[in-house]
């Protein structure tokens, strides 16, 4: 399972598209971070958890789209060229999915460790900032449940229309005009601007009520479960 993790991710990773998509990711969050995140949102610091969530919730459209960019190598017009060799494989088709599915995964990680490291160098550049442990928690919150999701139901989809790939992509742009009730406002960024100036208090420390904790919890299942029902699937239709 290793050489195929191994093989799978250096396919994705060793393209054009791949250091475009990098490329484009960096650009777009050093505009966020000139132009909106060093102002701060709701009062707060620009290196508050409430800003940092905020600049994240920007960026995840786009790292989501970075994260089914990668499940393309899986489905249609070019997965079908290479499944007379993939599929001759001895591994069972399920443990092979998921070996692709964390190829897939890794590369969605890499690229939103890349907006975060781009986030702590203007931190620290800007004002000489880094306290970067106390943003851990607005990360893993606003990025692994979205982009699980993401990966999950894309994978679900697209093993059974890879034209399905393409609507899930407009998901999160719908939702960020959508009024979402405050339990998924994580979906769209609007908790991190929106909640922080509901409180009475300057800059607050950051903590999330509870529907939006079991809300999180709820859409990395939805995006487990439904990696796994997509897995060991050979219907795919071009």
């Amino acid at each position: 399972m290793k050489r195929i993790y191994l093989y799978e991710l250096k396919r994705l990773l060793w393209n054009k598209f791949f250091i475009g998509l990098l490329l484009v990711t960096l650009f777009y969050g050093g505009q966020v971070l000139q132009n909106e995140t060093l102002l701060g949102v709701a009062d707060t610091a620009p290196f508050s958890p409430w800003s940092f969530g905020a600049y994240l919730g920007r960026m995840l459209p786009l790292l989501w789209v970075g994260a089914l960019f990668f499940l393309t190598f899986f489905t249609g017009a070019a997965q079908k060229r290479v499944a007379a060799l993939t599929d001759a494989t001895p591994a069972p088709p399920r443990r092979y999915d998921l070996a692709r599915l964390a190829a897939a995964a890794t590369g969605a990680a890499l690229l939103s460790l890349a907006a975060v490291a781009e986030a702590l160098f203007f931190y620290a550049r800007m004002f000489a900032w880094y306290g970067w442990g106390a943003l851990l928690p607005a990360a893993l919150l606003a990025l692994v449940p979205a982009l699980a999701l993401a990966l999950g139901g894309g994978w679900l989809l697209g093993r059974a229309r890879p034209w399905l790939l393409w609507l899930w992509a407009a998901l999160p742009f719908v939702l960020m005009v959508l009024p979402l009730p405050q339990a998924l406002s994580m979906l769209n960024g609007s908790f991190f601007s929106a909640y922080p100036a509901s409180l009475d208090a300057l800059d607050p420390a950051f903590a999330l009520p509870g529907g939006v904790l079991a809300a999180q919890i709820l859409l990395l299942a939805t995006g487990a479960a439904a990696a796994v029902l997509g897995a060991g699937r050979r219907d795919v239709r071009v």
